[in-house]
């Protein structure tokens, strides 16, 4: 691993473009297991953000479980925001990387350094979230003779006469989730690190998953395996899953963008 360049120096003019490393069929499974590494360095950082991931699952079940349409298509939208969320996991990998100690207030105050361009980043996943949101509305409103509710929308997944409504349903899911983990796998811990805008770093993430289709595919398949196994349990799972994928995804910025 190379060694993090310094977060206050600036980027000259005319400076390179930014230059991405090749990744191979392994790199994911490299990234998780030094995510569990650093989990088991720092485990009671790991453990609350666990928790508000656990929590806020659960927060989001209770408040949307009468809007079955926002719940379902946010439920996903939240975890993909989870580079966002995970600023102080990412801030406790850097330190270790760095042979320093990890401090939980300081986790806490990650996004300080770079408010602005966060902000920003944080505000096109927010439009983002709420259009998946719209879109998701709009396939119940025309699938269905008012809105079911919670269960009986689940219900509606998994009855084959419904094919219709599964399909526009997944596709239009598929699209937005593809989207926001094109832009941001990447983007989140590289604001973090380095001296760079929201756009390039947006860029940088969509050109990798452009570029690397296959192994970033596989990437977020894990992901989404994980995640899907750590919510069954009344997402439980995600108190060490969630701390744990927060710290690969550092790695996996480390290892696919070059200094």
């Amino acid at each position: 691993m190379v060694d993090s360049a310094p977060e206050s120096s600036p980027v000259p003019p005319g400076a390179p473009a930014i230059v991405l490393r090749p990744l191979g069929w392994g790199s994911p499974l490299r990234w998780l297991r030094a995510g569990w590494r650093d989990f088991l360095h720092a485990p009671l950082i790991g453990l609350f953000y666990g928790a508000c991931f656990m929590v806020m699952g659960w927060a989001l079940m209770k408040v949307f479980e009468h809007a079955p349409a926002y719940t379902l298509a946010l439920s996903a939208g939240f975890l993909l925001m989870g580079p966002f969320l995970c600023l102080g996991l990412y801030r406790t990998s850097q330190r270790l990387e760095r042979g320093e100690k990890p401090d939980f207030g300081d986790s806490l105050l990650a996004w300080d350094t770079r408010t602005s361009q966060l902000t920003i980043f944080g505000f096109v996943l927010l439009v983002l979230e709420m259009l998946w949101g719209r879109a998701t509305l709009v396939v119940f409103a025309v699938s269905f003779d008012g809105m079911p509710d919670f269960k009986g929308s689940l219900r509606a997944l998994l009855e084959p006469e419904n094919i219709g409504f599964i399909t526009a349903w997944a596709s239009v899911g598929a699209v937005f989730a593809g989207l926001i983990y094109a832009i941001s796998v990447v983007s989140i811990p590289m604001i973090l690190h380095r001296q760079t805008d929201a756009i390039t770093a947006g860029l940088t993430s969509l050109r990798l998953v452009l570029t690397q289709t296959a192994v970033m595919l596989w990437w977020g398949a894990l992901i989404a395996v994980l995640v899907l196994l750590a919510m069954l349990p009344w997402f439980a799972g995600l108190l060490v899953v969630g701390p744990v994928l927060g710290h690969a995804s550092w790695h996996a910025y480390r290892d696919a963008v070059a200094d």
